[in-house]
């Protein structure tokens, strides 16, 4: 392995999610208990209600932000109904539909990237519509589909090797794939439409 290998560099934006998502982990399990034990001794109102699916939805992007901003080694895997879950947690309610078609577990480092790929077609699909996940021959395609498609060329640019100029906080994701990818061994391809934006890696 040449010293040039991605593998050789330690991922410091990898290792600053995982710290913030373990630290914050723990206290808002421990709020969500509390309520659950609140709510079994007969407690109970609209304002409880609330607070729990505050809970509950920033518990599963903590999750998702775990794997997709959090560090992964080449041999930790990630088992699909875990995968499921985590997805079924954070988009269930939204207007955004993810159909996974990847009927078997998948190595972590590869779901990271997927994860963060996922959030750079959520930006361009800001009034919902249906994200498809597929992998043949090791290769993963995600393509977004939506009848109001939001893309902004200068962004997207990032993902094919673009200096990130002009990334927020909200976009942030755009620098981080091409890392992540580069990380497995490959590049990422981009086609893109008046309907849909397809990523693959």
């Amino acid at each position: 392995m040449s010293s040039d290998d991605p593998q050789d560099t330690p991922d410091i934006a990898a290792l600053v999610g995982s710290r913030i998502c373990h630290d914050l982990i723990s206290p808002i399990g421990a709020i969500g208990n509390g309520l659950e034990l609140f709510s079994m001794s007969g407690g109970g109102s609209a304002e409880i209600a609330l607070i729990s699916d505050s809970v509950a939805n920033a518990n599963a992007r903590i999750r998702f932000f775990r794997v997709a901003f959090g560090l992964a080694s080449p041999d930790q895997g990630l088992a699909r109904s875990e995968i499921l879950g985590i997805l079924k947690d954070v988009y269930g309610g939204t207007r955004l539909r993810i159909d996974w078609g990847v009927g078997a577990d998948c190595r972590r480092q590869e779901v990271k990237a997927v994860f963060l790929a996922l959030q750079c077609l959520e930006n361009a699909l800001p009034y919902g519509g249906e994200i498809a996940v597929s992998r043949a021959n090791g290769i993963w395609h995600l393509t977004g589909r939506s009848k109001k498609l939001k893309y902004d060329p200068q962004i997207w640019s990032v993902l094919t090797g673009s200096a990130p100029e002009g990334l927020a906080p909200k976009t942030v994701h755009f620098a981080l794939l091409p890392d992540a990818v580069c990380r497995l061994g490959r590049r990422i391809t981009l086609h893109s439409d008046e309907a849909c934006i397809t990523l693959s890696f």
